[in-house]
């Protein structure tokens, strides 16, 4: 059986790469096809990988202006030849599930959410620095790249949905059904400590829709200690407003995130997000959630015993949650517990089996040899699969 792993872009380092990483684990032999690869900005993992790029590598600027080149990424993942693959595993926000395959190739797509800026457009570009130019032609541009999202909906044979979030968007925009398994922790790397050195942790791209301003509004005002780790293009306009008890750590070796996290006192998840990874390693150091209460915080978070909500995303309603907040009435070893939950063996297991299963189906679809499973003895998933919606 010949599987290829087909995801985005490689020029980033965040929860969508961490799962690539992962399923490079599971099939060490799969090459990785993706628009553009950016070695020294991802794991090093990657770099026993084999890789295989687009022709957008090769386009001028393309590393430092590849947001300005969104109308050619459909074409780089049209003009990939799977004809040899029996499975291509996409990880997709975006373009990697338009790949173009043949009828015996199952096509799995892990979605980590519908494109953002295509179906959330007016919330995903708001706060963004843009141009008068650039919001006089960026409309044009979406609507097409949304037209083309819709035209490559059914190209995927099975969608899996990293949260009840993302499941929701899929059904709703792409009117598709699809199975939630929750993306990989390595809870392994984090211990549990008793360790309150007062301060808030914040650990997230600095990009305008990750609403890191919300957690600085409110750290000016209650004038709390704010630790941010992260980099990204909003990181100019965050430090302007930025009080003095705001820090700026950057981006941090996976030690020092361990430190920082076993160190502080509550993690802040202010974002809307499509599932979240950070705030479960912070769980897995023991450490309580404050998190605005939508989207896939909803999945790792349990109110009151892991963490708090705060109901809107603003400063004020944040500053009432950490008022409400009292770190001892959280148990840390019970907090860990949870965070196993999503232990990447547990990852491992079900997208193996979920794998196979649809493979083994598409095989029967098509009156061709079943194959034997790759692993033996897995135990039966915790979901069920619904039929696609008509």
């Amino acid at each position: 059986m010949k599987l290829a792993i087909v995801h985005d872009y490689l020029n980033q380092m965040g929860g969508a790469e961490k799962v690539v990483e992962v399923f490079h684990d599971m099939y060490p032999s799969a090459p990785i096809f993706t628009s553009v690869y950016i070695p020294e900005n991802v794991s090093e993992k990657f770099k026993t990988a084999d890789i295989r790029t687009s022709f957008m590598q090769k386009l001028p600027f393309v590393r430092k202006f590849s947001r300005h080149y969104l109308a050619t990424y459909p074409y780089a993942f049209e003009l990939f030849d799977f004809s040899e693959y029996d499975i291509i595993l996409s990880s997709s926000s975006a373009f990697a599930k338009g790949a173009i395959t043949g009828p015996d190739t199952c096509h799995i797509c892990y979605c980590h959410t519908p494109m953002r800026f295509a179906w959330q457009y007016f919330s995903y570009i708001e706060r963004e620095r843009l141009s008068a130019p650039v919001r006089l032609i960026l409309p044009y541009i979406v609507h097409r790249v949304r037209r083309w999202d819709e035209i490559t909906v059914n190209r995927v044979d099975h969608y899996v949905a990293n949260s009840r979030e993302v499941e929701r968007r899929i059904r709703k925009y792409y009117r598709r059904n699809s199975t939630v398994i929750c993306p990989p922790v390595e809870t392994n790397r984090f211990r549990v400590t008793e360790e309150d050195d007062g301060s808030f942790v914040i650990m997230s791209r600095l990009l305008a829709y990750k609403r890191v301003d919300v957690a600085i509004q409110a750290a000016n005002m209650l004038r709390f200690p704010l630790k941010i780790i992260g980099a990204g293009r909003d990181e100019k306009r965050l430090k302007e407003m930025a009080g003095p008890t705001v820090e700026f750590l950057g981006r941090l070796s996976d030690a020092d995130v361990q430190t920082c996290l076993q160190r502080c006192r509550a993690l802040i998840f202010p974002g809307l997000e499509d599932f979240g990874i950070v705030p479960v390693e912070a769980m897995a150091c023991g450490k309580p959630i404050i998190a605005y209460g939508r989207g896939g915080a909803l999945d790792t978070v349990i109110d009151g015993v892991t963490g708090l909500f705060f109901a809107e995303q603003t400063a004020e309603s944040l500053v009432k949650a950490i008022d409400a907040f009292r770190p001892d009435e959280f148990d840390p070893y019970q907090i860990r517990k949870h965070a196993e939950t999503f232990d990447v063996s547990v990852f491992r297991r079900k997208m193996k089996q979920f794998i196979e299963e649809k493979y083994e189906q598409h095989q029967a679809n098509y009156g061709l040899p079943q194959p034997a499973m790759l692993q033996e003895g897995l135990a039966p998933l915790d979901y069920e699969v619904e039929p696609k919606l008509v």
